[in-house]
């Protein structure tokens, strides 16, 4: 018995909304994303590594934990980001005089001269996924993603 063609199924209809639904769109940008990091960003640096740095360069030294809140890092990643981080002389990682648990991290000279360098080819790639957009677009287009990016924390 074959299905009609003029009525989808609702199983049909699922999977077509499901498809052209937010998890493919995400992925979609995400790919063209590291596409274009790569591109212009190099390895260099990955996205939350360029994150992290340009946080402690803006904000000073602080505490592993306000770190990884800020650059939105859940522990498990952090500590290992850090410590790469670490490893190429881009940071310190001291512990707390006043409390020896917690790690205190500064960005060094070397971490900071690469963000310095890296931040036009990071804007670059901002610029490039959205210039199919007009200015008030592209605003519009972030406050939303930084509406619904913000509700993960209430989850």
């Amino acid at each position: 018995m074959s299905r009609p063609t003029s009525r989808k199924s609702a199983h049909a209809e699922a999977l077509e909304a499901a498809l052209d639904g937010l998890g493919p769109l995400a992925r979609q940008l995400n790919q063209l994303h590291t596409r274009l990091w790569y591109e212009e960003v190099h390895q260099d640096l990955t996205g939350p590594q360029f994150t992290v740095l340009s946080l402690l360069d803006l904000h000073g030294d602080m505490d592993q934990g306000t770190l990884g809140t800020l650059a939105h890092l859940d522990k498990s990643t952090a500590a290992p980001l850090l410590e790469r981080l670490r490893k190429r002389g881009l940071l310190d990682l001291e512990k707390d005089e006043r409390d020896r648990r917690r790690k205190l991290v500064r960005i060094t000279e070397s971490g900071r001269h690469l963000v310095t360098r890296l931040a036009p080819g990071v804007t670059d790639v901002s610029d490039q996924l959205l210039d199919v957009l007009t200015g008030e677009e592209r605003e519009e287009f972030l406050r939303m993603l930084r509406l619904v990016t913000s509700r993960q924390g209430d989850a």
